[in-house]
């Protein structure tokens, strides 16, 4: 029982229920070989049927690790670049220019918010390390970044990971994608798209906000314990990690919701429920392609610190070509890190259809929209 998106762009299951009493078993499967030689089993599906909207798939692939979903990535980059690239250099590099240069986010108010934080940290009774001040000062410029950025993030950034998410959807339905169509769908799905990033923006904020509260709970705790700051620092350590994997977790489920809102007939916290539902079985690859997508973010951020707002060598002339080039590395890691998110569902999908056969009833009570709702 295939999963497929139908022309309103939304996941269809009724073609491959009970007809008639009758129970309708899973079409074939196909061997394909991919660009890189390996052979992948991918399913047959219905063919999109030009009347605008998401597209139908064509084939998906099957559970994958977080290596292969790197490959199927590049492949699909290769495939058809053009419309990755468009979506990177008119949407994701002003955003990434933004916020790396934090030119939204007042200087004043950062050093404010980080003396503030470190204020907080060391009545708690964590020592004054350079370490913690760094980190007070790095979480102060992420917060207040973010803020600043918002419409961008709300508009651009959203508007960008629709497209990606749409891109990979049409290449697996063996369709080129059009602009003309996407914006025709996104239209009508705008207020979906939306409110799903205000639930998933409610859901980082309140990750955050426990993590800040609990570590300066547990640090005051063996404060009042009697505890010198030179221990207080491993409790605190070891709720770090703890929160580091919580928080990999949630942003896992964020990148899964959004690209749910764009396949799905779901929004908000029922496509942060879905993503639950989704990434069962397959968390693994998901921290793989966090932790990765991550180090690569952080590596570019820390140059960017480094070789451009930081003037530490020479007369700073480079600034004029590494800027440019150090946005564009990091506009690219978000553009494959998207991609990826989009094809993570897809192997999450096959991976419910594989083990369990459920995929249909998960979505049943849900429903779908018509093709006319979504025609362009």
């Amino acid at each position: 029982m295939f999963c497929l998106i139908n022309s309103g762009g939304y996941l269809d299951h009724s073609r491959w229920g009970h007809q008639s009493g009758r129970s309708v078993g899973r079409p074939s499967a196909l061997r394909i070989i991919n660009q890189t030689g390996r052979t992948h089993p991918l399913r047959n599906s219905r063919r999109f049927d030009g009347r605008g909207g998401v597209p139908e798939l064509r084939r998906a692939p099957l559970p994958m690790s977080a290596l292969d979903i790197l490959r199927e990535t590049v492949r699909i980059l290769r495939a058809d670049p053009s419309p990755f690239m468009t979506t990177l250099a008119l949407l994701i590099c002003p955003v990434s220019a933004a916020l790396l240069s934090d030119v939204l986010a007042p200087h004043a108010a950062t050093e404010a918010l980080s003396r503030r934080l470190a204020r907080l940290a060391i009545a708690s009774g964590l020592p004054p390390l350079h370490p913690l001040l760094q980190l007070c000062r790095r979480l102060a410029a992420s917060i207040l970044s973010a803020a600043a950025c918002f419409p961008l993030l709300a508009t651009a950034l959203l508007l960008a990971r629709s497209s990606i998410s749409y891109s990979v959807a049409c290449s697996y339905a063996g369709k080129n994608s059009l602009h003309s169509e996407f914006f025709a769908v996104v239209r009508r799905i705008w207020p979906r798209l939306l409110s799903t990033y205000i639930c998933v923006c409610a859901s980082i904020s309140a990750c955050l906000s426990i993590f800040i509260a609990l570590i300066l709970l547990v640090c005051n705790v063996f404060a009042v314990m009697g505890y010198p700051p030179e221990i207080i620092v491993y409790p605190a350590f070891i709720t770090v990690l703890i929160f580091s994997m919580v928080y990999a977790h949630t942003i896992i489920l964020c990148n899964l919701a959004g690209v749910i809102s764009v396949l799905e007939e779901v929004s908000g916290l029922q496509a942060l429920f879905r993503s639950v539902q989704v990434i069962r079985g397959q968390t693994q690859a998901g921290l793989l392609i966090f932790l990765g997508s991550t180090i690569g973010m952080a590596l570019v951020e820390g140059l960017f610190e480094h070789r451009v707002k930081t003037l530490s060598y020479g007369d700073g002339s480079s600034r004029l070509w590494e800027g440019p080039l150090l946005v564009f590395l990091y506009s690219f890691v978000v553009l494959v890190d998207s991609m990826m998110s989009a094809v993570f569902y897809f192997t999450c999908r096959s991976s419910i259809i594989e083990e369990t056969g459920e995929d249909a009833q998960l979505l049943e009570p849900k429903g779908n929209v018509s093709a006319k709702a979504m025609d362009s």
